[in-house]
């Protein structure tokens, strides 16, 4: 036998040409298992108002889509190759706003290709333990103290008072300052929300030439 024969039956014994319908169930479940549980960790750890809909039914779809798509490759080298050039074709332009959903969505075709490929053990511990890893991540987060943005609109007039009420803040960075050609200044700094941001926006709303005294969310640089 050649090295070329040789190569050539090492490569072909890479491919399972015999592949089942209980083959191909496994798979699917498999994937659709997972991806309930991609699901369950992304509706958990969503820091928005409303998370979209389509983007879970996605992370379903596109983990066991995935899975069919390997067990394919995986059982024929002509329908693999065929495939590829196929897929290569394929340009997707949909934007995708926020960072972690694309993170999601890669982990959803990761978990599809190694429920396709067979892998089911790694595909399933290697879930649970990104899981309860981001989770936990999430939650030592979520424990942190979050970053607002104090916007106060005040008189001239009552600059001084204003002033040395906010430096009471033991954290703060200002972000801007503006006077308006009304006589109307807006300060507008960033605060670590504690129970004492309260009182001090109390002490601000009493103090004569205050027009309005706002806290609002806020996302710095760092995406924190």
């Amino acid at each position: 036998m050649s090295i070329l024969d040789a190569i050539k039956k090492g490569v072909l014994e890479q491919f399972n040409s015999s592949v089942t319908v209980e083959m191909i169930l496994i798979s699917l479940a498999v994937a659709f298992v997972i991806s309930l549980f991609i699901v369950f960790i992304y509706k958990k750890t969503f820091s928005g108002v409303v998370y979209n809909k389509s983007t879970v039914l996605t992370i379903v779809i596109i983990a066991m889509v995935t899975a069919m798509v390997i067990r394919t490759i995986n059982s024929n080298l002509s329908l693999s190759l065929g495939m590829v050039g196929a897929l290569s074709i394929v340009r997707f332009r949909t934007a995708i706003k926020e960072p972690i959903d694309t993170a999601f969505l890669f982990w959803a075709i990761t978990a599809g290709i190694m429920s396709g490929a067979g892998l089911y053990v790694i595909s399933i511990v290697g879930s649970l333990a990104l899981g309860l890893l981001y989770y936990l991540l999430y939650l030592v987060d979520v424990k942190a103290k979050s970053q607002y943005l104090l916007v106060v609109a005040y008189r001239e007039a009552a600059a001084l008072e204003v002033e040395n009420i906010i430096k009471s803040i033991n954290k703060k960075k200002l972000k801007s300052k503006s006077l308006s050609d009304k006589g109307l200044m807006e300060l507008t700094y960033e605060v670590e929300y504690d129970s004492s941001i309260d009182d001090m926006m109390r002490k601000l709303q009493k103090v004569d030439g205050v027009r309005n005294v706002n806290l609002v969310t806020y996302t710095n640089e760092y995406g924190l």
